[in-house]
């Protein structure tokens, strides 16, 4: 199995600026993203950057393509990538976000081989059952629902689908066994991005603020299974950071 990593990894964040430098047991956030990626069996390894603070610090363990500033999501900073880097039009991209330190190396390579089994699909994700009827509600939680093919209908941060008897009699009686939790990891084959950043930003991505959509809202299909190792919930802020490294040690 051949695949290629890209880690988008910005240093601008509204709610934990320098992110990707955060250190976790002496070592930057986005070097321990690098480590999974490895264990994964990436043939290459890239971070994308447009941040020298974050190009200088990882120089010392990994590749580093320099990109615009000006991107609005991790694939147009991935497109960039593939283009300055020539890669092959037919080579399986996983799109690694920077702030996943303790995403399984499972996953990276299951969302890889998900992709290359599934040629009718233009790009592969993972889910994982949701099991606390808060995180059904929580908007931050993005649910996607799933056809017989395995290949999502629609991403939302509302709780989909709506249990019409049972959520208007009383909303903290969800099912949680209908839900799963989206998961923000992605395969794709290089020709297959280039296609993706020239669309328009679709009405359905811009309301609910989830670029995936964009895919779905062009017909083109995102195939998703569950995770065989369900990873934490991202870090946003420094206390989510905090929270989940005491998660992890204890």
């Amino acid at each position: 199995m051949s695949f290629t990593v890209v880690i988008p990894a910005r240093y601008g964040s509204s709610r934990f600026p320098g992110k990707p430098l955060a250190l976790i047991d002496g070592k930057p956030m986005i070097q321990h993203v690098v480590e999974r990626a490895k264990e994964a069996g990436a043939d290459t390894i890239i971070v994308a950057t447009d941040d020298d603070r974050i190009k200088n610090v990882v120089e010392g363990f990994a590749k580093v393509c320099m990109t615009s500033p000006l991107h609005q999501s991790g694939t147009e900073r991935i497109a960039e990538v593939i283009q300055t880097e020539k890669i092959a039009a037919d080579t399986i991209v996983v799109n690694v976000q920077g702030d996943e330190p303790f995403i399984p190396a499972a996953n990276i390579m299951q969302v890889a081989e998900n992709l290359a089994a599934a040629p009718q699909c233009q790009m592969a994700t993972l889910s994982t059952p949701i099991n606390d009827v808060d995180d059904v509600f929580n908007p931050n939680v993005v649910k996607v629902l799933v056809n017989t093919h395995g290949e999502s209908i629609y991403f939302s941060r509302s709780p989909i689908p709506f249990e019409r008897d049972r959520m208007m009699a009383d909303a903290s009686s969800a099912d949680t066994a209908l839900y799963k939790r989206h998961i923000g990891i992605y395969a794709y084959r290089a020709a297959y991005v280039s296609c993706y950043v020239s669309y328009e930003a679709s009405a359905l991505e811009q309301i609910e603020s989830l670029e995936q959509l964009r895919a779905i809202w062009y017909g083109d299909k995102i195939h998703c299974a569950v995770a065989v190792a369900p990873p934490p919930i991202g870090i946003d802020t420094p206390e989510d950071l905090e929270r989940l490294t005491a998660t992890i040690k204890a």
